[in-house]
């Protein structure tokens, strides 16, 4: 079955300054591939080359190096484009149509006209929670109806594969449940979905399979339960003990929770065994030790700690 995404060996440098002297490399032999009915998630942080691979898709930055096809046609063929939707990270439609008059025309663009463009316009309108403000300039819509209006033109024409650059970014929690609801619908009529954030919840919930880009690169790809159960774990410990006052501490421990009677401590799992012998040594009994679930967010942060990258600021 041909990917409905393929990139292999991707590669983009930015040329910098007037005689173009400088340089940023943006991607670095980037390879994924995203297949027919799957929502495939690109996460990683603020400036990684998620939105640069977006766009060598789109065909609106051509790459340095590599290759990269849409349903097995390079992507600088515009034939490549046709069946796909795409909402940008910063959408800026013309604010002086209506949201009806915005979606007609993107309806055109998409190669639906008379009848078939207004049922369809009529259809993603209502499906986006619109149709009481379509007659409205889109200059009077708020963040979240902008978002919502190019969500609706994304789906005219039911494309085969969705791109969606930072989709939630900013919305309140009823217009985020309403973009992971559509996801999950165009998931199950069989098209492709290739989801840009930076918000793991969101991937961890939405997402078959992910690529984990840092600094240009793919450091993690694979299925989102694969990458949450590899990598080092933390285990939970919980001791009954009957320290009066002045509970001592535990070398290993990286928190704990003292209750009545008991304490629960984290310990990662290369200090687990000393942190047995100390308890049995205090005379304390361990009722019970098991292993702390890992979060993709947990296995993103050591992916960009790992890489050197900055962490600070980018998950939600």
């Amino acid at each position: 079955m041909t990917p409905v995404v393929q990139v292999e060996g991707l590669e983009k440098t930015y040329r910098l300054g007037f005689m173009g002297r400088k340089s940023v490399r943006a991607l670095s032999g980037v390879s994924f591939e995203v297949k027919p009915g799957e929502v495939f998630g690109l996460i990683g942080p603020n400036g990684a080359g998620k939105s640069t691979c977006i766009k060598i898709l789109l065909n609106l930055v051509w790459p340095s190096a590599g290759k990269a096809t849409l349903f097995g046609v390079d992507v600088r063929e515009a034939r490549s484009r046709v069946p796909v939707g795409y909402v940008p990270e910063m959408p800026a439609p013309y604010e002086h149509l209506t949201g009806r008059e915005y979606l007609h025309f993107q309806a055109a663009l998409a190669g639906l006209h008379g009848a078939e463009a207004n049922r369809q316009v009529d259809r993603v309108i209502e499906r986006v929670e619109l149709q009481k403000h379509g007659h409205l300039a889109i200059r009077r819509y708020s963040k979240g109806m902008t978002q919502r209006a190019m969500l609706a033109g994304a789906l005219l024409g039911d494309p085969r594969l969705i791109i969606l650059d930072e989709p939630t970014s900013g919305l309140d929690p009823l217009g985020r449940k309403l973009v992971r609801e559509l996801i999950i619908e165009q998931r199950s009529r069989g098209a492709a979905v290739l989801f840009c954030t930076h918000i793991i919840s969101d991937v961890e919930s939405l997402c078959d399979r992910v690529a984990l880009v840092v600094g240009g690169k793919v450091w993690k790809s694979g299925h989102v339960q694969e990458l949450m159960s590899t990598g080092t774990r933390n285990f939970e410990v919980v001791v009954e003990h009957q320290e009066a006052e002045g509970f001592p501490e535990v070398p290993g421990v990286v928190r704990r929770e003292l209750l009545s009677g008991r304490a629960i401590f984290e310990v990662p799992a290369d200090a687990l065994q000393n942190v047995l012998q100390f308890s049995l040594t205090r005379g304390w009994k361990v009722t019970r030790v098991h292993p702390l679930q890992l979060s993709l967010e947990d296995t993103f942060v050591a992916a960009v700690k790992g890489s050197g990258q900055q962490v600070g600021g980018m998950l939600e």
